[in-house]
C-alpha cells in the first residue's frame, strides 16, 4: 500500500469533482466572461435549477473567488434535490471541513446518499472512509466493495485505490495479477499513482528473477 495518510488525502480530493477544477485565478481577459457565466449560473440556481446550484457550488469552491461558505450553501441546496454530485461534493467539504465545521459523520452521511445513486465519487469517497475508519468502524470489506463499485464504472481513482487492496491483501486475499490489472486500467487513464504502482511492481519482478539467477 502506499503511504496511508497520502492515499487517503488523494482519495479524498481526486474523488471530489469540486477538486477537480483548476483554482488559479483567472486570467484578466476572462474576467468579463467570468462574471457572465457566474450571473447566469446564480440566476439559474436562485430559479431552484439543482444543476446550476451545484456548478455554482463548484466555481466558488474552485475560487470564483474562492469561497466555502457559499459552496457548502449551494452544494447543500442541490444535495437536497437529491442530485449526487452535489450530495458527494457536500460530503467533501464536511470531510475537509471547509465551509463548515469538520463531521465525518456528516460526510459520510452523504457520500451514502451519493454511492447510494451510482455515483463513482460518493463510492469511491465512501470506501476511502471505512478503509480508514472515519465516521465509520473500520472495515476493508466495506472499503473494497465501495472502491469495486466505482472502478467498475471505470473511475481511475478507485482503480488505484482497489489494486492497493489486492496488492495489500486489505479485505480481499493478495492476487498481484488483479492489483496489476486494476492499476493497469487506471494506469492507461493516465492516473499518476497507478503508474508509479505499476513501475514499482514491475522493478519487484526484475529484482526477483536477478537474485533467482
Amino acid at each position: 500500500m502506499k503511504n496511508t495518510a497520502a492515499v487517503l488525502l488523494l482519495a479524498l480530493c481526486l474523488a471530489s469533482p469540486a477538486f477537480a477544477q483548476n483554482t488559479a485565478a483567472p486570467a484578466p481577459a476572462n474576467q468579463e466572461q467570468l462574471a457572465a457565466t457566474l450571473r447566469d449560473t446564480r440566476a439559474a440556481a436562485e430559479r431552484g435549477d439543482a444543476h446550476a446550484q451545484y456548478k455554482l457550488g463548484t466555481m466558488y469552491s474552485g475560487g470564483v473567488p474562492r469561497d466555502d461558505v457559499q459552496a457548502v450553501a449551494w452544494y447543500r441546496k442541490a444535495a437536497e434535490q437529491g442530485l449526487a454530485a452535489a450530495q458527494s461534493g457536500l460530503g467533501f467539504m464536511y470531510a475537509a471541513g471547509r465551509g463548515v465545521a469538520q463531521d465525518d459523520a456528516q460526510a459520510v452521511s452523504w457520500y451514502r446518499k451519493a454511492a447510494d445513486q451510482g455515483d463513482a465519487h460518493g463510492q469511491t469517497n465512501l470506501g476511502g472512509m471505512y478503509l480508514y475508519g472515519r465516521g465509520v468502524a473500520q472495515d476493508d470489506a466495506q472499503a473494497v466493495a465501495w472502491y469495486r463499485k466505482a472502478a467498475e464504472q471505470g473511475f481511475a481513482g478507485a482503480q488505484d485505490y482497489l489494486g492497493d487492496m489486492y496488492a495489500a491483501g486489505r479485505g480481499v486475499a493478495r492476487d498481484d495479477a488483479q492489483a496489476v490489472a486494476w492499476w493497469r486500467k487506471a494506469a492507461e487513464q493516465g492516473d499518476p499513482e497507478a503508474q508509479y504502482s505499476l513501475s514499482e511492481m514491475e522493478a519487484s519482478k526484475r529484482g526477483k528473477q536477478r537474485q533467482a539467477r
